[in-house]
């Protein structure tokens, strides 16, 4: 890694830990409201200021990081493990099981992924307690994110069937089960890995974007979805361009991910 990844990889781990530890550091609790300082300014007292509600944005900010940060990389984890299992079938047993997962995955890649997932929220109750809201924002992103790995991962099986390890596992009697779990799923591991990072920052977008739109994590609970939603008032934004924390963190870890991952690129 160069120096430039060395950091972005520190930044993303101070990142990461700091929005963990989000109860330690947070001014106050997330849904708490002071009612007598609603929208007030960056101070001592609440150093990114407060929502119309009088919560302190900083706390909803740490909180809100904890939530996208943990949520993103387990529907990433979801979707690869569905991809890598669509994968393995496909390439393991081949003939109408192989057609039907490639044309799935064609099917899936077909529709751009982001409307894809927005189609399917809309149509979803919208008033939902906000821990069925978390449940259901993961859910769909692992669901509906499968389709970009499918065949990679079984391309990288095909790849790795002709391999002398494999033919030696069947000379010596292994069974199919055991050389598809076993022996190729070692041996894919780093597609896998690299499947999966790639999928962290996506999802991150993708959560981000169905909280602009009211269709992600609900509230009180914070996400950088929700609470990017204020940008939408293009001149609340320029009387308090503090409000831009969201937004400038997660532009900050995206491109951190970008950096670190720029050069582990997947070959089919």
């Amino acid at each position: 890694m160069s120096g430039l990844q060395v950091f972005a990889f520190a930044v993303l781990v101070l990142v990461v830990t700091v929005s963990l530890g989000a109860a330690l550091w947070a001014p106050a609790p997330y849904e708490k409201q002071f009612r007598e300082a609603p929208n007030a300014p960056p101070s001592a007292r609440f150093p990114l200021g407060t929502d119309e509600l009088g919560r302190d944005r900083l706390s909803r900010l740490l909180f809100g990081s904890r939530l996208s940060l943990l949520l993103a990389p387990a529907a990433a984890l979801l979707s690869t493990g569905i991809a890598v299992c669509l994968g393995l079938a496909a390439a393991h047993f081949g003939g109408w099981i192989e057609r039907a997962v490639l044309e799935a995955s064609d099917l899936f890649s077909s529709v751009p992924w982001l409307f894809l997932l927005l189609a399917v929220r809309a149509m979803l109750p919208l008033n939902v307690p906000p821990i069925t809201s978390v449940g259901i924002t993961f859910a769909l992103l692992g669901l509906l994110g499968w389709a970009s790995g499918v065949r990679v991962v079984r391309a990288a099986v095909v790849n790795a069937a002709g391999s002398d390890f494999v033919l030696q596992a069947r000379a010596c009697g292994c069974a199919p089960r055991r050389i598809l779990f076993v022996h190729l799923a070692a041996a894919i591991l780093p597609v896998l890995t690299a499947q999966y990072w790639l999928a962290v920052p996506q999802f991150l977008l993708a959560e981000a974007n169905l909280g602009i739109l009211g269709l992600g994590v609900t509230e009180p609970l914070p996400s950088w979805g929700n609470m990017l939603a204020d940008l939408q008032n293009v001149p609340a934004i320029l009387e308090a361009p503090w409000r831009l924390a969201p937004a400038l963190l997660l532009l900050l870890v995206l491109g951190c991910f970008q950096l670190v991952l720029s050069k582990k690129e997947v070959q089919p």
